[in-house]
C-alpha cells in the first residue's frame, strides 16, 4: 500500500479538496482530508475565462501560477495540520482547474490550468497532472474519469449501482459486475448556485432553504429541458463554458419570475435531468442502488426529489460503504495519481470514448 494526496477544484469553484489516501490500486482508505478557500477575486477571474468573456495569454498565464500557487498551499496545509511526513508520499496527482472543455469541437480540447510545477517545487514532492488530454489524444471526451476509480470502488458488489457525483456538474457511473460505463449527465449544483450567488450574494442556498419557498415555473423548465446536450447520447461530457449563468439568463428571456421561482425551478430541472439518466438504467431483477456523492448529495432538497422520480431505487450516500461523499472527487485524483506513477490505466473507454486504455497524466518531479 502507498500513501497519495489527490487534490480537486471543481467546477463550483469554492474551494480546493486535498485528500491523504492509502491503496493499491484495487482498495483505498482515507487517512486524511482538508478543505482550501478559493481567494474571491482567483475564483473571479476564472469564471470570466470559463464563461468566455475576452481576455489575454498574460491573463491566462497569471491564473495558472496563481492556482499552481493555490494548489501547493492547499497541500502544505493538509500536511501541517495532520503532521504528516513527507517522505512517506509517493506523489500527488492534482486534477487542475478546469477552464474550458470541448471535446466536440473541430479541434477536439480541454484545459485544465494550476502550475504543477509550483505543486512539485514548493512540496517537495512529485506531482501527476494533466490527467484528460491522454484519453482525449485517444479520441475520448477526456471525461469523466471518476468511473474507473468507482469500478475499483463497487465492482464488487452484488447491487446494481450507480454512483452520482453532483458537483457542479452531474456525473453518473452505472457499474455492473465487471462491466462500468459513465457520462456526465448536465448540470449538478452550477446553475442553482450561480443564482444563489447573482442575486441572494450567497455563496449557496444552505439546506435549500430559498428554493423551497419558490414554486416551480413550468414555462422555464420546459425551455431549460430543451437544451440539446440532453438529447446527446453517451459517452458525453460538458462543464461550465455550456452551463452558465449567461446561459440561464439567456433561458429567461420574456419570462417574468421570482428569484425565488427560478431557483425552485432550477431545482426541479437539476433533478429531472439525474432522475431521466437513472431510470432508463432500472433493472427488475436485483436492488437497484444510487449512492450520491459530491456537494450535491448534502441538498435535502434534490435528494428529495429523486427519491420521488426513482421510487424502485435505494437513494443513499457513499458514506454507507465508507467513502466520504464529500471528498471522493479528491481521493479518486489521488488514486489516479497511484494509476500513472506504477504504469497502470486510470480511463475506462466505456465511459470516455477513448480507442483505448491508457496510462494519463504527466509527471513533475520536485526540484
Amino acid at each position: 500500500m502507498e500513501k497519495y494526496i489527490g487534490i480537486m477544484s471543481g467546477t463550483s469553484l469554492d474551494g480546493v479538496d486535498t485528500a491523504l489516501v492509502e491503496t493499491d490500486g484495487k482498495s483505498i482508505r482515507l487517512l486524511a482530508k482538508d478543505f482550501f478557500t478559493m481567494p474571491e477575486d482567483l475564483k473571479q477571474d476564472v469564471l470570466d475565462v470559463c464563461i468566455g468573456q475576452q481576455t489575454t495569454l498574460l491573463k491566462i498565464g497569471e491564473i495558472d501560477h496563481r492556482l499552481g500557487q493555490v494548489f501547493a498551499d492547499a497541500v502544505d496545509q493538509l500536511i501541517d495540520k495532520n503532521n504528516l511526513n513527507r517522505n512517506d508520499i509517493k506523489a500527488i496527482g492534482s486534477h487542475g482547474q478546469t477552464v474550458f472543455h470541448a471535446p466536440d469541437s473541430a479541434y477536439p480540447f480541454t484545459m485544465q490550468i494550476g502550475d504543477a510545477n509550483i505543486i512539485a517545487t514548493q512540496t517537495g514532492m512529485t506531482t501527476v497532472a494533466d490527467f484528460r488530454r491522454k484519453d482525449m489524444a485517444l479520441g475520448g471526451q477526456g471525461a469523466p474519469l471518476v468511473p474507473a476509480f468507482h469500478q475499483a470502488l463497487f465492482d464488487h458488489l452484488d447491487n446494481h449501482i450507480v454512483i452520482l457525483n453532483i458537483g457542479g456538474i452531474a456525473n453518473i457511473s452505472i457499474i455492473d459486475g465487471d462491466k462500468t460505463s459513465g457520462y456526465d449527465t448536465g448540470p449538478g449544483n452550477m446553475l442553482m448556485d450561480a443564482w444563489v450567488q447573482s442575486r441572494f450574494g450567497k455563496p449557496y442556498d444552505k439546506d435549500a432553504a430559498i428554493a423551497r419557498s419558490g414554486k416551480v415555473a413550468p414555462p422555464l423548465l420546459k425551455v431549460l429541458l430543451a437544451e440539446s446536450y440532453l438529447q446527446l447520447p453517451a459517452p458525453k461530457s460538458t462543464g461550465r463554458e455550456l452551463f452558465n449563468l449567461p446561459w440561464l439568463e439567456d433561458k429567461l428571456t420574456g419570462l417574468t419570475l421570482s428569484n425565488e421561482d427560478v431557483l425552485a425551478t432550477l431545482a426541479e430541472f437539476t433533478a429531472i435531468t439525474i432522475a431521466n439518466e437513472v431510470k432508463a438504467l432500472t433493472q427488475t431483477n436485483c436492488t437497484n442502488e444510487l449512492l450520491a456523492c459530491g456537494g450535491g448529495a448534502n441538498n435535502p432538497l434534490l435528494m428529495e426529489k429523486l427519491q420521488q422520480r426513482l421510487p424502485e431505487w435505494q437513494i443513499g450516500n457513499t458514506l454507507k460503504y465508507g467513502i466520504d461523499a464529500d471528498y471522493m472527487e479528491a481521493m479518486a485524483f489521488a488514486w489516479l495519481a497511484h494509476q500513472t506513477i506504477n504504469g497502470l490505466p486510470g480511463n475506462l473507454p466505456a465511459a470516455t470514448g477513448a480507442s483505448r486504455l491508457a496510462v494519463l497524466g504527466a509527471i513533475y518531479l520536485p526540484s
